[in-house]
This record gives structure tokens, sequence and C-alpha cells, in this order.
């Protein structure tokens, strides 16, 4: 029989997914998870797919290659899709799909399979990736197939008839994805926009109500863009962000609840818990301000965009995003230095920061006495500076 290797997340759809497969493409599943952070019981998600009826089950540790590869270049570009989504999702997806196409070819099978809907963004971002490492193989989509369509309820039928056990009930049908950088809620009571989302939809963060009365402060160091220690000792990116998603999310920190464009065509009500990401990258922006000179750090978010957009885009693998790497690597090299943030109800804001690499002058800063700006120049700049909108007057006159 042949060999059919899926994506599997231990959720209601990939469960289902090996079911479906077995029985209406007649074709052994074997069900591959990768572990990018943050969700506990790989072991516990293997053997439920071997239980649903997977012929083998596998689970890939790649936690360190997502923060050094992906993570890493993320922090480097100020990864948020527009403007507000950290984007940990699509940024996991390429490294997902590469290794479920390096399982698929040691199990000699012919098939690819995912659980992504046809109205959401995933089916692209691993298709496009299939399409790079694994052209030949033959792509099988059951969310965009089967007979229960969008509608979750039959196929949470479906799944107690045929005795899948699923982390959602009709009461709480919210489907989720975690990883290193983040955690998303989608579905049920979400989908209705004109509403507040039920507190119960989150899990990583509490409610900044009910967070503590007392700020937390934390210095995050920094080099060459990347964060590498956390009060003055040194760690893993891992272990930094995984101290940073429990911190964070004791203060409430990093809940996004936003209107999303999604790839395909659509808008989508969409929450997010980003503790880490959200900390992170606002002091990763903060020292930016202090070593980048100003005609970089004015042009630098014009490829922030394009680069959110490729990576939300599922784009990974292509020629324009490693030549914007290339770019935001090299206005790292003094991104160096410490970010001092404090955590309080929500908010995670920088209030010190330290860089060996500053171009901050305080001599040239400061009004007090003694300062080395030549306060008589700024005259002739101006005159200079205002030349050509004080001709363009005389000739066309301001309304």
């Amino acid at each position: 029989m042949a060999k059919c290797v899926l994506a599997y997340s231990g959720g209601l759809d990939t469960s289902v997914c090996i079911k479906w497969l077995k029985d209406k493409k007649g074709v052994d599943v074997v069900a591959v998870s990768i572990d990018v952070g943050e969700e506990r019981d790989y072991e516990g998600i293997r053997q439920k797919a071997e239980q649903v009826g997977a012929v083998k089950a596998l689970v890939v540790d790649a936690k360190e290659e997502f923060f050094e590869s992906f993570i890493s270049r993320a922090i480097k570009a100020n990864l948020l899709y527009e403007g507000r989504y950290p984007a940990f999702t699509s940024l996991a997806r390429p490294l997902l799909a590469r290794k479920q196409v390096e399982v698929a070819r040691a199990e000699g099978a012919e098939y690819l399979a995912h659980g992504c809907t046809g109205q959401g963004n995933d089916q692209v971002r691993f298709e496009v990736t299939y399409s790079v490492f694994a052209p030949e193989m033959k792509v099988i989509a059951p969310v965009r197939e089967w007979e229960f369509g969008a509608d979750r309820a039959a196929e949470m039928d479906y799944a107690r008839e045929h005795g899948i056990p699923v982390p959602v009930t009709k009461a709480s049908p919210y489907s989720t994805d975690t990883n290193l950088w983040g955690h998303s809620i989608e579905c049920g009571p979400v989908e209705i926009a004109s509403q507040k989302p039920p507190e119960d939809a989150w899990s990583w963060t509490v409610n900044p109500a009910e967070a503590p009365d007392e700020p937390e402060t934390i210095a995050i160091e920094f080099e060459a863009g990347v964060p590498v220690g956390l009060d003055g000792d040194r760690m893993s990116g891992v272990e930094l962000v995984q101290d940073l998603n429990a911190r964070g999310g004791r203060h409430g920190i990093g809940r996004v609840d936003m209107m999303e464009n999604r790839l395909v065509g659509i808008k989508s009500r969409e929450l997010y818990e980003t503790p880490a990401a959200t900390i992170i990258l606002a002091a990763h922006r903060d020292l930016e301000a202090m070593t980048l000179d100003r005609e970089t750090a004015h042009f630098k978010p014009y490829l922030e965009q394009k680069y959110a957009e490729l990576v939300y885009y599922g784009l990974w693998y292509t020629p324009l995003r490693k030549a914007i790497d290339a770019f935001i690597d090299q206005t790292q090299e003094t991104v160096t230095g410490t970010v001092t943030m404090e955590l309080y109800k929500g908010s995670a804001a920088p209030v010190a920061r330290e860089s060996p690499c500053s171009l901050y002058d305080l001599k040239l800063a400061t009004y007090e006495a003694g300062g080395r700006f030549d306060q008589a120049a700024s005259a002739g700049f101006i005159k200079i500076f205002g030349l050509p909108a004080a001709v363009a007057a005389r000739v066309r006159p301001p309304s």
C-alpha cells in the first residue's frame, strides 16, 4: 500500500485526516509532528496518531533550528504582519513542510498531506514549500475534499463515531496553533467580529486587568540583533523565549485581537498570544534606534514590510527573502547592547538602554551648559535646507 506522510498536530483536523486518508484514499499514513516549541506533550500526540490509525508516528525536535534559522531572522527584521502580528504560524510552516519532506523521502512515501483548510493561508505555505523540495510528490489536502466542508460540528461528530479523541468540544470549539513564538486562537465565538472574545479563549496570558499591580523590570542583552541573555545570564534562544513567554504571560503582555487580510483574499478575525515576541521586538526596535544611523533606520521599515509579506505568504524559500536578509544582516552588525524593559499590565516598555555601538552623544544632545553642538551653525543650515521651499513659493505662492 502506498505511503502518505501527514503533517500531524494532534488537533481535530489532522486527527480526522488519519482515518479519512486511510478509508477514502487507501494509503498508509505516517504521521510526523515537528516540535517547534511550547507544545509540551509530544509523546501524547505521537501515541494519539498511532491510536487513530497511523502505521507510524514520529516526532522531530526542531526547536533550536526554529530559533536559530527563523525566529532570529524575524527579530532582526522586526517581523510584524500588517504592523501587529508577529506571524509565528507562517514563520514555522516552511520548516515544518521541509522536515515533513525529509521524513517522506526516508519512508519512501509517494504522498504528502496536510490538514489545512481551503480558505486559510497554511495550505499555500505548505504546498509552496513542497514544490521547492519535493516537486515530484503528490499532495493530498483532505480538508479541501472531505464531506464535512467547513462544518466543524459535523467533523466532531465523525470523530466521535470513529473513536477519535480530539481536544475540542462543541462548547469550546477553538482551533489553535502553538509554537515557540506564539499561540493562535480561531473558530467558534472568535469569528463574531462584533463581540469581545470570551476570556476562556486566552490560555497563555492573564487578563491585563488581573495582572500583578507591581511592574517587573528585566534586561535583555543583544548581539548583532539577536537576544543572547536575560538579566545578566547568558542562555540559548529557546530558553530565553520560553522564559519571556512565561513572564510576559503573567503580566498579560502580547494579546492581539485583529482583523487580518488573509493571503487568499478574505478578511478574518484572529486572536494571538505572543508574550516573548512582543517584549523582544519592542526591545530590539529600541536598540536599533540607538545604534542605526538615521537613513538606514528610516529605510529599513520599507524592506521589513515586504519581508513580513513574504513570510506570511509562505515565500520563505525564495531569492527575494534571501536578498533582503543580506541587507538586514548588514544593518544588524552594530545592534549590540542591553535594553531594560518594564512589564506592567499588558505593556512592555523600554525604560533604559546602552550599547558599545551607540550613536547617541550626550554632549551633542544636551541642552545643558557645556554641550558641543554649535548653536550658531543652525541659521545657515536652516537657510540652505529651506531654500527649495522658498524658491518654489516665489514661483508658486502657497495657497
